[in-house]
């Protein structure tokens, strides 16, 4: 077993037994409407569990073929997780992580309302909410990830944001429950505004994973792209 399939296998194990710990733990959230399926947070962890679930797969039956190979073929499982990984789970990864933090800083009852640290362990706070970053930065360095169209890209990022974005707005309006306090605490302009700064924060994170990419694997890249031209002349 390489060091790719051994930190996958790790990443995975501990994504599981996080979220069974979580399940566990934190009963908040289960009895109301949506369940913890109505948290950005636990559906992160889920998107997180199961990519690295993919990658440990992959690993075993699929390919991790970078241009620079002379042998090899790249499988449909590797091509689905690149664009799983640059579509909806790096994006939504680090937006989890630094729009928590970010409110966190500013007013934490905003996002992490006091009474929750009786519920919710510190350590299992910084799974949920910081080592996700890390985790990611780490796959982008050690596995190759060719990124589809950003046109593409974005499309599918924005269909997740948004179908997430109509789930919560139907939470509260069927059930009258607000996932975020900081949204009950705005004007509906104000939530506007404010939703259109984070769909527009999305396509940051977006276009920034996808220049970390290029700039780890700038001569795979470069490869690549030669191939491609060396094709069309032929």
């Amino acid at each position: 077993m390489d060091t790719v399939s051994k930190a996958h296998l790790a990443i995975f194990l501990f994504y599981i037994c996080s979220t069974i710990i979580d399940i566990r733990t934190v009963t908040i959230g289960w009895t109301s409407y949506g369940g913890r399926f109505k948290f950005l947070t636990f559906i992160n962890l889920l998107i997180q569990t199961f990519y690295f679930g993919l990658a440990v797969a992959n690993d075993i039956w699929g390919s991790n073929v970078r241009p620079s190979d002379k042998k090899g073929k790249k499988t449909g499982l590797q091509t689905f997780m690149n664009t799983f990984l640059a579509s909806v789970v790096y994006p939504v990864g680090t937006f989890v992580v630094m729009t928590f933090w970010g409110i966190y800083a500013v007013d934490r009852e905003l996002v992490f309302p006091k009474h929750l640290d009786k519920i919710i362990p510190v350590w299992l706070n910084h799974i949920e909410h910081t080592t996700v970053l890390p985790f990611l930065l780490l796959e982008k360095c050690l596995v190759y990830h060719e990124y589809p169209s950003r046109k593409k890209g974005i499309g599918i990022l924005l269909g997740f944001a948004n179908s997430y974005l109509i789930w919560i707005l139907w939470i509260a309006f069927y059930a009258d429950i607000w996932v975020y306090p900081v949204l009950q605490v705005m004007e509906a302009h104000q939530r506007a505004i404010f939703i259109c700064i984070l769909m527009a924060f999305f396509i940051s994170i977006y276009i920034l994973g996808e220049a970390i990419n290029r700039f780890i694997w700038r001569k795979e890249i470069a490869l690549s792209a030669a191939k491609q031209k060396q094709k069309k002349v032929t």
